[in-house]
Parts: C-alpha cells; structure tokens; sequence
C-alpha cells in the first residue's frame, strides 16, 4: 500500500488512540472518572486524571509519542521527539506521588515550535541543516519556564523554515530538515505557518497544546486554519531569549491550543520579565494578571470593544469568515460589551501599509543584526560553522537538501542588498515610520481616541498592522 492520505491517516489515528487508551487503561474509568480523549482533552482534564491516579505521565507520553508515530509520515508535523521525555515524566510522576506538583501544568506533554532553543539532546534548526548539531548554554527563557511550571517538553515541531524568512518562493510548512507539513482537515491541506506543524499537533491533538512564535502572523494563522485558539502576547510579555530570530522589534512566542483556557494556561506559564530580553523589562507589573480566571463569561462586561472596518478588505471567498466575524461581535456583545464599529485608521496610515517598504527593511535589517548577536554568537557547538547571514545563506545555497534554487534565498538577499543594518539612520527613519502608521494614526491611536479596551478583526486581517508597534 502507498502512503495513506491525511484525511485517511487522521482516521487511523483517532481510532488509534481510542485502541491505545483501551489498551493502557482497559476499565477507562476509576473512582468515577472517565479516560479523556487525547484529541479534544483539556488541560483540566488531565490534572483531574493524574490527581485520581487514572493515568500517569508517563502514561501520557506513550500515548502522545504513538499518536505522533502513527500519524507523523503523512502530515510531517514533529521533527524531534525528546529522547527525555519519559524520564522527566517519571520524575514528575514521582513529585506527584510525594504530594508535590509545580502548577496546573504539571506532568502534561507540550510540543515546542523548532525554532525555539533547548540545551537537550534535541536539535533547534529553525528547519534549516545549516544549525543540525548546534548546541546551546541554556534552555531558551521560555523553554525553561515550561520545565519550572512542570511542563514535559515532548518534542519540536516543524515550520516554514527560518519561519518563513527565507524565499519569495517557498510553501508554508516546509522545511529542509522537516519535510514539507500538511493541515489535517483535507488532503494535502496548507496547514499556513509559520507554525506549521505546531498548529497541526495541536489539532489532532499530539500533545495538549504547543508553543508558536509570531512576528506576523504565524500564530495566528495557522491557528485559524487548524481550528485553534492562538495568542499572539504583545511583545515583551514573553522572553525570546535563545529563540532562533527574525525581528527583536516584533518576535514574540505564544500558546497555541484547543480551548481558550488551555492558552491562557499555557500563557500563564511562560510570561514575566527576563534580564536576557530588555523588552520584557518594560512590562508594566511585576506579576502578570491572572490569564486563566479571566476565562469567564462576565470578563466582557462593560468592555469598549472596536471595529476597524477599513482594514478589511474582502477579498474572494472570504463571505462566510465575515459572516462568522460578525456573528462573533454580537456574542461579545451579548456578553456585556459595548461595541464601537467602524473606528478606523486614517487614510494616510491605510496607504502606506498597503504600500510602503518600511515593515520590510525594518525586518531585514533586524534580522540581519539580530540572527549573529542574539543567536548564532550564543552558541557554543557551531559544527557548520555559521555565524552570520552572509554564512548561512552561503550553506543553504551550497547544500541540495535545502532545496535551493527551486527554493530561493530572495528574503536573504533583499537584507544583505540593503547595505545597513539596525542601527543606521536609514533603518530608524523605516522604523518610525512603522510606529506613526501603527501607532497614532492607527491601531495605538484609536484605542485611546474611542477611550477602547480592545479592537477585533477577523484573523486575516488582524496580523499585520498590530505587528508594527
């Protein structure tokens, strides 16, 4: 038999897990409490099934590594397993039993974005071979955060590589060394990015959640596509420390889940300020807020909600995601909030996002500083030997399995063509460019000019002027 569809496999798969729960716990329940299914559990859930001693972690972790096996040939979506994630789940099972357990997230199975570092057996590739074998001080801020809230960290997950700062050309979800990610729903399905296959673990659940990295869009995206609930945090709420980067002025990484609560737990754990990132040292408290007890109904209650209606342009197709969209704004509504429709941007800021290069030089520029000092610089086994951009774009396009030039390096090229990096007066004259379109007279402006608590959009449209500021 040929490879079996995603569609197809996606079946086995949830077959599978119900085969594989009969088989780990054949009673499926104990003292009243019933085995959850892995693709639609919840973070509750799994406490609740630890707490009552119906499943361990390290219960888990087989069940979510078979999951990934069962499916991974098809959909392309984890690239590394932890060869450790069995014996963490072991010490946290051992906690447990001794009556200690770190938080809600205790002994559950996560799946990091490839992109985000690890000072483990695991490799962090950004889905590029030019980094396979690189070696790290330390865990990145949030990977370590993870650990301390009790986290297993199961695995990375594929991306469009170099989270999709590399070609004019390429597909989302592809990577040299990940192959090429497909969605879940339908055959050959993109799965978007730059997320890609964080997305898609978390939709079929190969993991509770996962962890995705955004400067635009690549949360959100994929998140939309693969029926999930993405938070994209402001940047500087949290750390992107040893986070392999594309802009220091508009990275962030985030939860990417099933419900909203599992974000919000997700969040909760890897918040909070952090000497090795200065943009989280301008968060304004010292204990972030309470994401996960705002997850109730009454939240909204005399909320100022926005409605930017000239960001929205339909395009083709788009009818029924409007229509969704604005069924979306009259729950809200139901739920206390006042909405304030058609505050928009001025013309002046809606053209020259539409028009103008300045996001895009102030990506490469950052990029082109950002990825040796904040990255390549920290490493301390380099085994290809790149330590900037000009060397890694020399080894992408020198190695066949990158793919190049069927796949080329143009993002690459614009940066290294622009002749400045982030420092210089042509890149501080893009920059604040980006802020006054963004800012006031865009999305900073309208919150305080309406007195709004928030402004909503459908995804499609909400990625890339937030990005800016």
């Amino acid at each position: 038999m040929g490879v079996s569809s995603p569609r197809v496999t996606l079946l086995w798969s949830l077959l599978f897990t119900a085969v594989l729960a009969n088989s780990l716990f054949p009673n499926q329940t104990n003292g009243g409490l019933i085995f959850p299914n892995l693709v639609d559990t919840t973070t509750e859930e799994l406490q609740t099934g630890l707490e009552g001693a119906l499943f361990t972690s390290c219960d888990l972790v087989k069940a979510y590594v078979a999951r990934i096996q069962e499916v991974n040939s098809a959909l392309h979506v984890v690239t590394e397993i932890n060869p450790e994630a069995l014996s963490i789940a072991a010490e946290r099972d051992a906690e447990r039993a001794n009556g200690t357990t770190r938080g809600p997230l205790h002994g559950v199975p996560i799946l990091i974005k490839g992109n985000i570092g690890t000072a483990d057996e695991m490799n962090t590739t950004a889905g590029s071979f030019a980094l396979l074998g690189a070696k790290l001080p330390r865990d990145s801020t949030v990977a370590a955060k993870l650990r301390k809230a009790g986290v297993i960290i199961l695995g990375k997950t594929n991306l469009s590589q170099w989270a999709n700062f590399r070609s004019n050309n390429s597909t989302n979800g592809w990577s040299a060394y990940g192959g090429q990610t497909k969605g879940a729903y339908f055959p050959q399905q993109d799965p978007s990015g730059s997320s890609s296959g964080s997305g898609v673990a978390s939709s079929i659940g190969l993991a509770l959640a996962s962890l995705g990295s955004e400067t635009s869009g690549s949360i959100l995206s994929p998140s939309q596509v693969n029926n999930l609930v993405g938070i994209k945090p402001s940047v500087g709420l949290t750390s992107r420390a040893l986070v392999i980067p594309i802009s220091e002025r508009q990275d962030t990484v985030g939860p990417m889940a099933r419900t909203v609560k599992d974000a919000a737990y997700l969040l909760q754990a890897i918040v909070g300020k952090d000497i090795d990132d200065n943009y989280t040292l301008a968060q304004p408290f010292e204990n972030p807020p309470d994401y996960v007890g705002a997850c109730v109904y009454s939240s909204l209650r005399g909320k100022r909600i926005g409605v930017p209606r000239n960001v929205i342009v339909p395009r083709e197709g788009d009818g029924p995601v409007l229509a969704s969209f604005n069924t979306a704004i009259r729950t809200i509504r139901r739920a206390g909030a006042t909405i304030v429709d058609n505050v928009n941007i001025t013309e002046f800021a809606l053209d020259r996002y539409l028009n103008s290069n300045a996001s895009a030089i102030v990506l490469e520029a950052d990029f082109f500083s950002g990825l040796p000092s904040n990255y390549l610089s920290k490493l301390v086994s380099n085994p290809n030997n790149v330590r900037n951009l000009v060397d890694v774009r020399n080894f992408t396009q020198r190695f066949p399995p990158e793919d190049y030039p069927d796949r080329d390096t143009a993002v690459w090229d614009q940066a290294l063509d622009l002749g400045f990096n982030n420092t210089s007066p042509q890149f501080w004259a893009a920059y604040q460019e980006n802020l006054e379109i963004a800012g006031r007279q865009g999305f900073l402006g309208i919150l305080a000019n309406y007195s709004l608590d928030a402004l909503i959009l459908p995804t499609d449209y909400s990625a890339g002027l937030p990005a800016l500021v």
